[in-house]
């Protein structure tokens, strides 16, 4: 027998070693976070990026509301100028030209006010502030999306746990049942060929092991990618006690009614409608007359004049107040088309709601029916582990004593793992297809 080379068998140790320590420094050097669904779901809503993009639109809707307010105001402009004038003149006296430079200030206020505009600033008012309420709605119907989403990517997450710690329970069960074949190979009871099989049994576990802890990872980098977490964290979930599933099932009618009247997105279009009515009201102001009051304050100085400075800008003060009327008397067809073009907006909103209305209806409805199959699937999926559980409880002891082959034994572990990935999928089907239909009906999502 060849003894190993001490030099490679101390590099590769070495290798190894440094493998290890770098990695585990790594692992130490990564921030760890663990969280569970609320805490992923009150971060993703101060952190999502569509979220603070909606946030960001709805401040400037709030300072498009604050002009309109201040619209209603007077406005105040002051303004003032120095002037040198430099030109030649004629001397009377002694003749011939003289160059001669004349300096001059003016100074003045400007103030005028809308009185009357058919209405126009009021409703311009109104219609900011429903753009207003508009952008908080838009923000809760992202944040629903998002809420789904996170949802499903946790329970993913659980999913796949879970089929991780059954596969690992089988796996246990196959190398117990290889060391047994192990000792019966070598004590002449059992065939090669059989060995074998049960090798090929812990290589398929080690593979389905392997395979379910692949879709872990992949699950936790979506969960992370919708959390909008950088690739260095080191994220992990929390796993509830328990997961509960409401046994009592809203009926369809109550839950698709009430879906309609809290959803963000119905009630953005039902203020979208009175948005565009007050637009309605605001093209209609531009048939009505304009009054608007308007003042001023001036003084001047020029250098032309004896007088001092100070008693010269008082001998100049002005004033002036006045009241003006604007009254449209043909306007080539505006008004008229701006009235027309708003009733089209309000037809177009409306026809917007309803639309909304239907696809909620619909998906309310999708809800209910994938709700009532995945509780039927996971009945069945339920029986049909329980049986299988105790048909290969019984292989397994029908083994031991030879009455059945290690083809029985493959095939019904086959069914088997088949049956526990049915059940696992189905049961976290139920779970999440609940938790969406109560999220229509506005119950709030929590394990």
């Amino acid at each position: 027998m060849r003894k190993p080379i001490p030099g490679i068998a101390f590099s590769t140790i070495f290798v190894l070693l440094f493998y290890s320590v770098t990695s585990a420094q790594d692992s130490l050097s990564r921030p760890e976070l663990k969280w569970d669904l609320a805490t992923c779901l009150n971060y993703a809503a101060r952190n999502n990026i569509q979220v603070r993009t909606l946030e960001q639109s709805r401040l400037s809707s709030e300072q498009n509301l604050l002009l309109s307010k201040a619209a209603r105001y007077p406005n105040l402009n002051g303004t003032m100028s120095q002037t040198i004038v430099n030109s030649k003149s004629t001397d009377p006296v002694v003749g011939g030209f003289q160059t001669q430079a004349n300096f001059s200030s003016n100074y003045s206020l400007n103030s005028s006010v809308t009185l009357y505009n058919g209405g126009y600033l009021k409703n311009d008012i109104k219609q900011k502030d429903l753009q207003v309420q508009m952008s908080d709605l838009d923000i809760q119907t992202a944040l629903n999306d998002v809420t789904i989403q996170i949802t499903q990517a946790y329970l993913n997450i659980l999913l796949a746990r879970e089929n991780i710690v059954y596969l690992e329970d089988l796996l246990t069960t196959s190398q117990a049942q290889l060391t047994q074949g192990k000792q019966r190979y070598d004590a002449g009871s059992i065939s090669r060929k059989d060995y074998i099989q049960f090798e090929g049994l812990v290589a398929t576990d080690q593979f389905n092991l392997v395979t379910a802890r692949n879709a872990y990872r992949q699950n936790i980098i979506t969960l992370k990618q919708l959390l909008q977490l950088n690739s260095s964290v080191n994220f992990d979930v929390v796993v509830p006690d328990t997961l509960y599933m409401n046994p009592v099932i809203t009926p369809l009618p109550d839950a698709a009614a009430r879906a309609l009247s809290i959803r963000p997105e119905v009630m953005a279009d039902s203020l979208n409608i009175m948005a565009a009515e007050l637009e309605l009201e605001k093209s209609k102001a531009g048939r009505r007359p304009l009054i608007s009051l308007s003042g001023a304050l001036s003084t001047g100085y020029s250098d032309n004049r004896d007088e001092a400075y100070f008693p010269q800008l008082n001998n100049n003060f002005f004033q002036r107040a006045g009241l003006s009327m604007s009254i449209p008397i043909f306007q080539n067809r505006i008004n008229k088309t701006n009235i027309e073009l708003s009733k089209i907006q309000i037809e177009q909103a409306k026809l917007t709601l309803l639309g909304t209305k239907t696809t909620l209806d619909q998906a309310v409805e999708q809800a209910y029916i994938a709700l009532l199959n995945a509780r039927n699937q996971y009945s069945v999926a339920e029986l049909q582990l329980r049986v299988s559980q105790q048909t290969l409880d019984i292989t397994n002891e029908q083994l031991k004593l030879g009455a059945v082959n290690m083809v029985d034994l493959l095939t019904q572990k086959n069914l088997y793992v088949q049956a526990l990935q049915n059940y696992i999928q189905a049961r976290y089907s139920a779970i999440l297809n609940h938790k969406v239909y109560d999220f229509y009906t506005g119950v709030p999502v929590s394990l």
